[in-house]
């Protein structure tokens, strides 16, 4: 298994997406991986011999956080992340990560890595935290800000795949976004989703409320990615002013500290549970091959988390699944 990794891409980078991959090449030697970026920056970051499993790829230029992403990806040909997306169209790769620009990485996958045969927009995929800690993996979440009945389907029938090769779910539970239960909710792009998903032979169980995502009602939510990445959003502010609520509370008076010392092992339990960094990145589902987005503030165990999630997805072979089922051959 070899995993390029964009080293210049995220707000940390080079050091902590360097040390994330050095603890993950320690950790798991079966995979390569390749740091994409600046030679002479990602040495420095380098502390003692590099591991046999870990090479470097040199690249003269970046792709920025607020560079507009169609211009660049082609404009920069020799950027850290068009190179790593090529790595991965070539076959020199299995899998690519990186934290940089979001946008300027769906366009990668899209117009460097290419789109699987029978997928009209590839979505963004992430296993978002639930109580049962098996996690429903949410799509699309900020790929395709529009979308069509027909491709809502499509994230389905990948979501679908997904979750049964790389978390060996038998029969994944499809929930379709919406804002009621009721069949007939919604706009228009999701009552006609809803008879496309109700005819089709995966395992629909209808609309999904975002209060009761966390709950795990279904193992894959279908949305477009304008909902989607507002519900994620959301849900990540809510999770951060609460744990950060509870420490300021925690900390009013002796009676609240000992109070917190008693509930330290839940709540690190809790915090770890709907922390970003533990859950790996999202997944750029319906490209020729497997592309990671982590998130922009990525440290080296978000790093790590996320070479472990791509490792275990490759374990799976899901993309030829996918590849397979979509098509047809």
């Amino acid at each position: 298994m070899r995993i390029v990794i964009d080293a210049m891409g995220g707000d940390h980078a080079p050091g902590l997406i360097v040390q994330g991959a050095l603890d993950a090449a320690a950790e798991w030697p079966d995979i390569q991986l390749v740091l994409v970026g600046d030679t002479a920056a990602i040495q420095a970051c380098i502390q003692g011999t590099k591991p046999s499993n870990v090479t470097i790829e040199h690249a003269d230029e970046v792709i920025g956080p607020d560079e507009e992403p169609v211009k660049a990806v082609r404009r920069k040909k020799q950027s850290s992340m068009v190179i790593a997306g090529q790595l991965v169209r070539e076959g020199q790769a299995d899998a690519m990560i990186s934290a940089g620009n979001t946008g300027a990485l769906m366009t990668t996958g899209l117009l460097v890595v290419g789109r699987m045969e029978g997928i009209e927009r590839p979505a963004l995929a992430q296993l978002m935290p639930t109580m049962d800690n098996i996690g429903v993996l949410a799509m699309d979440l900020g790929a395709n800000m529009d979308a069509k009945p027909e491709q809502l389907l499509q994230y389905a029938t990948i979501g679908s795949i997904y979750r049964k090769q790389v978390d060996g779910l038998k029969e994944p539970r499809i929930g379709l976004l919406n804002v009621g239960t009721e069949e007939r909710k919604g706009n228009e792009l999701t009552k006609a989703a809803y008879d496309l998903l109700e005819a089709s032979p995966l395992n629909f169980i209808g609309n999904v409320e975002a209060r009761d995502v966390l709950q795990r009602n279904c193992d894959v939510l279908v949305c477009d990615g304008f909902a989607g990445n507002i519900m994620l959003k959301a849900m990540e502010g809510t999770a951060s002013t609460i744990m950060g609520t509870l420490k300021t509370e925690f900390k009013r008076s002796i009676l609240t500290k000992l109070a917190a010392a008693i509930m330290m092992p839940g709540l690190r339990s809790l915090g770890k549970k709907m922390d970003y960094k533990e859950h790996g990145g999202a997944l750029l589902l319906g490209v020729n091959g497997l592309v990671v987005k982590a998130h922009g503030s990525s440290d080296a165990r978000a790093v790590k988390n996320a070479i472990r999630q791509t490792r275990s997805a490759l374990i799976s072979d899901v993309t030829a699944c996918m590849a397979k089922e979509i098509s047809g051959k």
